[in-house]
């Protein structure tokens, strides 16, 4: 089964072709990508018209390219997933009315399909796939949870986070810093030059039992640290260098505690990480250590699958499809807030979901 995957639920336009005919690290035939990052730039943060405009005019002349790429035409899609969820409504219109309008003339399915699904399931694109069950550390700009993954559909929520994402964390930082959009990569180059022996940020919630996050009290004690510095006239490029890496290595320290945790209240392992913030080299060695000393393996999609991307919305469409799922005539999704625990499994599972390994 070929399916076309389109992603548009921010500032990213993605777009990709997966064939379940073929092996899991074979199947992603093409894939393109467009990133907004530049237009949002100059205003520090995703512009949510902005969004919808661009991706309207970058989503067809991709879906061309991707075609073009694979030496495909239309006629030969069996299906086409979208990103139903959840994202910002203008921009999830814009890959779903595209995905309905070519799947009715086309006169194949269309299926909505849970962005964070997509997240979840994209190192099942690499050659050394994970198998079934895991748990998931799902860490982003929007999201930061704990999953227990048993199958396709079949996920458990462990842990997530109570007030900012880590990803959203880590850009509210960056503008402390007077670093530019997007944060992430920025904070991480800026704490490379940091000591990390000046300042000890607190790491939330990790004294007390559970699997939930909080990273708001984090982002405040930062801005008092920069106060502090900028008071005393020690807010040099190294002040704000040692911050930067005191922040960093407080979130890293984080999310591995707490997946330690759910490894071992679990007792599984195998540990996927994936979205944005798992693409940070501090976080991957901390996580590396953790797992090594349990005898666990982590696994992360390949670094341009890590942020937004087409090729896992067309492998999570793929399998759904494949298990009979689609969306009826007319009932074109787009779901800002959708909680993953909503989602179930097929009622046939399709072969391909489940790699061995």
């Amino acid at each position: 089964m070929r399916v076309l995957g389109i992603e548009t639920s921010c500032d990213e336009t993605g777009v990709a072709l997966y064939d379940t005919a073929l092996d899991g690290g074979n199947g992603l035939l093409a894939d393109a990508l467009y990133s907004q990052i530049a237009m949002h730039a100059e205003y520090g943060g995703v512009v949510p018209e902005l969004a919808s405009r661009d991706h309207t005019r970058k989503l067809l002349p991709l879906v061309e390219q991707v075609l073009a790429e694979a030496n495909m035409t239309r006629s030969e899609l069996d299906g086409i997933a979208y990103t139903a969820g959840p994202g910002l409504v203008g921009a999830l219109m814009v890959g779903a009315a595209t995905a309905h309008g070519m799947a009715r003339a086309l006169d194949i399915p269309a299926l909505g399909v849970h962005h964070m699904e997509g997240h979840l399931l994209a190192p099942m694109l690499e050659r050394d796939p994970p198998a079934f069950p895991f748990v998931a550390l799902l860490v982003s700009g929007g999201h930061t949870q704990l999953v227990e993954v048993k199958g396709l559909g079949r996920y458990r929520l462990l842990g997530e986070s109570v007030d900012d994402a880590a990803g959203e964390a880590f850009d509210k930082a960056a503008k402390m810093l007077g670093l530019p959009y997007p944060g992430g990569p920025e904070v991480a180059r800026l704490a490379e030059q940091g000591d990390p022996q000046r300042f000890r940020f607190p790491r939330p919630m990790t004294d007390r039992p559970g699997l939930d996050f909080s990273f708001s009290g984090l982002k405040t004690h930062t801005l008092t640290a920069i106060r502090k510095l900028d008071e005393a006239g020690e807010l040099t490029p190294q002040g704000r260098a040692d911050i930067a890496r005191a922040f960093e290595d407080a979130v890293a320290d984080t999310l591995t505690i707490k997946c330690r945790r759910a490894l071992d209240a679990t007792g599984l392992k195998r540990l996927v990480v994936a979205g944005g913030v798992s693409a940070n080299v501090r976080l991957r060695e901390r996580l590396r250590l953790a797992c090594d000393k349990r005898s666990a393996r982590a696994y992360y999609p390949r670094g341009r699958f890590c942020t937004d991307n087409g090729a896992m919305i067309a492998y999570v469409g793929a399998q759904r499809l494949q298990a009979g799922e689609c969306d009826t005539l007319g009932q074109m999704q787009a779901t800002p807030r959708w909680p993953l625990s909503d989602l179930s499994a097929p009622d046939a599972p399709p072969n391909a979901a489940t790699p061995s390994g």
